[in-house]
């Protein structure tokens, strides 16, 4: 018997989507990214050795701090953990585009301008990605060992708020770092601007001590800082301020809230991912 072909019809599979196929790539990358930290566990070390040894010296050192001096009566140590979390994701946010510059000198990247990617977007998503998993890996481990150190807890709801914090931080800093690895000639251009930023950054924050101990010109560069508009948000979760209304900072030009210093956040990733749009795009295509 004979069957005719429009007896077996032949079913064909749907095509995948492009956001099917866009993620597909940027897991990938990801991938790829976390295999070189594989084989470099030294770099995930050191990133979450330094911030700890910060914490336990610097805690040890003002442990016998006198009791009122910092604000609301807390612990050095209480008040330094919010600073060393929030230094953590940052440097590990401005580092971010150095597997990129690597790429790009050491010719991967222009085999994967010229592989066949549903969008070169991937490739940036996919740095933007690894980068905040090794932040909230790297944060973890530092509010954990601030815990064992008898720092606190922000619990729950405050844990959700240091992560909310943490990520539109993380954000910002990896658009900027993307826009240097594009920018920049090289990789010792690259660290170079990195080793340069960190420590006044840090120093010029309310990190390590609060704005009432700053001379007014400091004063004025930690209020403008961005890592004090993630610190602050962190240091009150801590203290159980959990409103978003509630005053966190104060400034010389005014008080912040919880829910301001997270717009000026969210408003500064925003601005930089547009602003190094236009590069990505010349760099990209």
């Amino acid at each position: 018997m004979t069957i005719s072909p429009s007896s077996s019809p032949v079913t064909s599979s749907p095509a995948p989507s492009a956001l099917a196929e866009i993620s597909q790539e940027t897991l990938a990358l990801t991938g790829r990214l976390f295999v070189q930290l594989q084989r470099r566990p030294s770099t995930l070390v050191a990133g979450v050795l330094q911030p700890l040894i910060w914490l336990v010296l610097f805690g040890a050192l003002f442990a016998k701090a006198p009791a009122g001096l910092l604000p609301g009566g807390i612990s050095y140590g209480r008040f330094l953990g919010a600073g060393v979390i929030v230094f953590t994701a940052f440097s590990a946010a401005l580092n971010a585009g150095l597997p990129v510059m690597f790429d790009r000198e050491f010719g991967f990247l222009n085999r994967l301008l010229v592989a066949p990617l549903r969008s070169r977007s991937s490739i940036v998503f996919a740095s933007v990605l690894y980068i905040t998993s090794l932040s909230l890996v790297q944060s973890l481990a530092i509010m954990g060992t601030a815990a064992l150190l008898g720092y606190g807890w922000p619990g729950a709801g405050g844990l959700l708020l240091v992560l909310v914090t943490l990520l539109l931080l993380v954000f910002a800093v990896t658009a900027l770092s993307l826009g240097l690895a594009f920018a920049l000639p090289g990789h010792i251009e690259l660290i170079a601007v990195i080793f340069v930023a960190n420590l006044p950054l840090l120093f010029a924050s309310t990190a390590l001590a609060p704005l009432s101990f700053m001379p007014t010109w400091l004063g004025w560069l930690a209020a403008l800082n961005p890592l004090t508009f993630a610190i602050e948000p962190i240091r009150a979760a801590y203290a159980g301020e959990l409103s978003l209304s509630a005053v966190v900072l104060e400034a010389p030009f005014g008080t912040m809230t919880t829910a301001t210093c997270l717009a000026v956040l969210a408003v500064l990733a925003a601005g930089l991912f547009l602003l190094i749009r236009p590069l990505l795009d010349r760099k990209l295509s």
